[in-house]
């Protein structure tokens, strides 16, 4: 889909693509407003409508915006690495990481303003949603084929993997008592730990750490 804004507007639309993300995040697709996208970008109705052709276009880039930054800090990451749990461990981390950091609104309203897309636009999403599931299937199966990780259903790996990873943002607190970086090692840890085959966790060295189990009601809170 094109937006048809400029091609030396690239800085420019990501700021108002920022911006429209955090509006939307915290009001609503529904509850938020193209004069006060424009007001919280210090532009125009008329200036923001010189970027982007409407609101559900909008909602198209921003959702393309985080799928880019998903792609290119994560996927593309990952996809050189042979070893199928190294594969899906590393996958893991960053995904947490990307969730956890600067693209956390785009996430959310990928999660959460999904059916708000129609037609092209939102097959278009649909469609590299559906590519990550199939790299989390693929290697799932890739690992249990080579007896990396004990026999689990590929489908049922993949969406368990993922639905541990989309839902932090529902808990994890930046200013709280957790880092992003004991969450990742935690998680890839409690998941991975569970999935490794007895021979492989039988060697010297390869062996999960021991998890520090945290009350779910207090992971956010400050210290």
């Amino acid at each position: 889909m094109n937006s048809g804004r400029r091609q030396d507007d690239g800085e420019r639309y990501r700021t108002i693509l920022e911006t429209a993300a955090r509006l939307i995040c915290e009001r609503g697709y529904e509850g938020t407003s193209m004069q006060e996208i424009a007001a919280a970008c210090r532009m125009t109705k008329a200036g923001l409508y010189h970027h982007v052709q409407n609101k559900e276009q909008l909602l198209f880039d921003i959702m393309s915006y985080g799928m880019d930054a998903f792609e290119q800090q994560v996927l593309d990451q990952v996809r050189h690495l042979e070893d199928p749990v190294a594969r899906l461990r590393e996958c893991m981390r960053l995904n947490i990481h990307l969730v956890t950091g600067g693209c956390s609104k785009e996430v959310i309203i990928i999660l959460h303003e999904h059916a708000t897309l129609t037609g092209e636009a939102r097959a278009f999403i649909d469609s590299r949603k559906k590519a990550y599931v199939r790299f989390l299937e693929d290697s799932f199966s890739e690992a249990v084929r080579l007896g990396r990780i004990r026999t689990v259903q590929p489908t049922v790996a993949a969406f368990s993997f993922l639905g541990m990873v989309l839902w932090i943002y529902k808990w994890f607190q930046p200013d709280g008592r957790l880092t992003a970086e004991q969450v990742s090692n935690e998680m890839v840890e409690l998941l991975f730990a569970g999935l490794v085959s007895p021979a492989v966790a039988a060697v010297p060295g390869a062996g999960a750490p021991q998890l520090s189990i945290v009350p779910p009601v207090a992971v956010g809170e400050k210290s």
